[in-house]
């Protein structure tokens, strides 16, 4: 807000809603229109959202008139990764109190154009610097709205109690005419099963057959990938001592305290590599190791990002506090005081709405974009209050209001979500705390989750059964599908074939691995996010189990992306997606290209641990998602959800097997 706002009273009040200047679409050329622009943004009706900024107690100004205001829109872009950002029309105030005061001027008829699409513009000719004025900081906050800054607290996430989509204890999935579907399929993989295994008891005399992977998994360090996972567990707690250097103000957050954390970042997950290179695990060894690591590595970010960023509002809440009894102890002179700054220089129109971390960041935001001057209003309050200079009756009244608001929108982020108290910061930097977050099944870490009141034992052992029975399936598809051709081709290998030849076998070897990597790919999907995650969530009394959504109707590989890993997701979202466009101050279509990349890089490194191989085809494919997700909005496909789908799935069936094909041949 610029310092000529402040200056007018009327002023205070600001950023009310009114109809659209543009409801004069769809009139006849007929309509008799309004003479002046001043009679235009009379005829514009509107009820204020927000309350009256005047207080018989403070003694501020009341207004006679209500604000006045245009609202003009524009359509806002649709979002690749955050399903948030929809195409909801931006709002624009154009604030016009002074016309009000200032009725007995007249104003110069403005001219009524027709633009596109037969929408109406007024074109102003006016010399009064007033009117100029206000057309001036409306179209600054037109700006600011199009600006990539956004506010620098960390998104909310909101977890709630549900349950998964194929939980037997979720109603809607009991109740779904598709549930006789999901029934015929575990019968089917079962009868298939038995099958296979009676082939293999009749050619070997062992139901798993020569069971090569099954002997690949324990003929090893079984014991010490157990042993490293727990120590690679406990290592976490690093970053809980490095929250704790940063609440006893050894640490300095916002300067060194994140660099802190993101060298042990690194060292983490270099350290979890390196150490499936030093062991040569096989595959299995190593694909469990790196991506519990991965997750842990997710865990400690999100946790020490989000507690750093709480210990600088706790920071500056202590700091305000301190003010406050400063200005206690101030006794107020008689007379006006000449001090900055005045009050009629300051904005209260916040303090008519309750202190809330929503409206302590909407006000910083609007602050940091609309005044010119280098400090805000407490920032010069608090250094006159450090200058210990005169100050009038009114100047503490209005100082002392301020700033409770201010503590009291600070108290707010940071109780968070919680309601218990033991978990407002910084009561929830506590040994129990951090280890309690680790074993949960979320990968963002918030103040309080949504808890079950008990253990339900026989849910926990059905779903163990679930885990058990699925494993075993993978590796009898394994096993008869998918070893014999990883096996021809290290035979290719060692014979010597040419790289041209190979590639002869590649689309026979791609039809043979297109349907077990499929199966491989919907049970490995089932085994964590269905079986693994629901008993964590049980033995952790974790209520949210909302670990994914209905993927498999996906129209498109955006929706896709949200929607088949939630957890991850989550995490993209706030640490990735929201925090690149605070840190970095890029659009969210920048946001979307970082956040992409970084997951393809991520699913890149997980192909370079089980192959030695850096080929980059995961990281290609995985990025040519973002042209496919701008095709499925044009219009010959998107309202084509069929044909969306049907495209999506093709991707689903290919992917896996092409990728596998292209390390195997070369």
């Amino acid at each position: 807000m610029s310092a000529a706002d402040e200056s007018h009273p009327a002023a205070r009040d600001r950023d009310h809603h009114a109809k659209d200047i543009n409801a004069y679409d769809g009139q006849s050329r007929e309509t008799q229109h309004p003479a002046s622009l001043a009679e235009a943004l009379k005829a514009v009706h509107r009820a204020p959202d927000t309350p009256s900024d005047s207080n018989s107690e403070s003694g501020y100004e009341a207004r006679e008139k209500p604000l006045q205001s245009v609202m003009l829109r524009r359509r806002s872009g649709t979002d690749s990764y955050d399903n948030s950002a929809s195409d909801t029309p931006e709002i624009l105030t154009l604030e016009t109190s002074e016309l009000n005061r200032k009725s007995g001027q007249s104003f110069s008829t403005p001219e009524f154009r027709s633009g596109a699409k037969g929408k109406k513009t007024y074109v102003v000719a006016s010399d009064d610097a007033e009117l100029r004025e206000i057309l001036r900081r409306g179209l600054e906050r037109e700006r600011d709205k199009r600006s990539p800054v956004r506010r620098e607290k960390l998104r909310d996430m909101v977890f709630t109690r549900q349950f998964s989509a194929f939980d037997r204890q979720n109603q809607d999935a009991a109740n779904s005419p598709f549930h006789g579907f999901y029934v015929l399929f575990w019968i089917a993989v079962a009868i298939s099963i038995i099958k296979m295994a009676a082939e293999n008891w009749r050619k070997t005399g062992n139901p798993l057959g020569t069971n090569e992977i099954m002997k690949t998994m324990f003929r090893r360090d079984v014991i010490v990938l157990l042993l490293s996972d727990g120590i690679m567990c406990g290592m976490t707690g690093v970053s809980w001592i490095i929250q704790h250097l940063v609440l006893l103000r050894y640490i300095d957050w916002e300067r060194s305290g994140w660099i802190i954390q993101n060298i042990w970042q690194t060292i983490f997950i270099a350290s979890v590599v390196g150490l499936t290179l030093v062991r040569d695990w096989p595959w299995t060894h190593t694909v469990f190791f790196v991506l519990h690591g991965l997750v842990m590595l997710m865990k400690q970010h999100s946790y020490a990002f989000y507690n750093g960023h709480l210990s600088s509002v706790y920071k500056k809440r202590q700091s305000l506090l301190l003010k406050l009894k400063q200005l206690e102890n101030i006794s107020p002179v008689s007379s006006p005081s000449l001090t900055n700054p005045r009050v009629s220089t300051l904005s209260t129109s916040h303090l008519a709405h309750p202190p809330s971390a929503d409206e302590y960041h909407e006000r910083r935001h609007s602050l940091s974009k609309t005044r010119s001057a280098d400090q805000n209003d407490i920032e010069s309050i608090s250094h006159a209050i450090e200058a210990a200079e005169p100050l009038d009756m009114e100047q503490l009244h209005v100082f002392e209001r301020l700033i409770k608001w201010e503590v009291d929108a600070l108290t707010d982020e940071l109780r968070g979500k919680a309601t218990d108290p033991a978990h407002f910061y910084p009561n929830n930097l506590t040994f129990l705390n951090h280890y309690e977050y680790i074993v949960l099944p979320t990968v963002v870490y918030e103040l309080q989750y949504p808890r079950s009141e008990s253990i339900d034992w026989y849910y926990v052992a059905e779903k163990v059964c679930a885990l058990v029975g699925v494993i075993f399936v993978m590796i009898m598809i394994s096993q008869a599908f998918i070893y014999p051709v990883v096996i021809r081709t290290v035979h290719m290998k060692e014979a010597g074939w040419p790289v041209a030849e190979r590639f002869r076998e590649f689309p026979w070897m791609l039809s043979d691995l297109i349907f077990p990597f499929m199966m491989e790919y919907l049970l490995a999907w089932y085994l964590i996010w269905e079986t693994v995650l629901n008993i964590l969530a049980e033995l952790t009394y974790f209520a949210d189990r909302s670990f994914y959504d209905v993927w498999w109707n996906s129209v498109s590989w955006d929706q896709y992306a949200r929607d088949w890993n939630r957890p991850v997701h989550n995490f993209l979202l706030r640490h990735v997606y929201h925090s690149s466009i605070s840190s970095m101050r890029v659009n969210k279509h920048t946001a979307t290209l970082i956040t992409f990349f970084l997951s393809a890089c991520i699913h890149e490194l997980i192909m370079w641990c089980i192959f030695k191989k850096l080929r980059g085809y995961l990281l290609i494919l995985q990025m040519c998602q973002l042209p496919l997700v701008k095709m499925s909005r044009t219009k010959w496909l998107r309202n084509q959800k069929t044909l969306g789908n049907i495209l999506f799935w093709i991707g689903i069936f290919t992917g896996p097997s092409l990728l596998c094909s292209l390390y195997l041949i070369l």
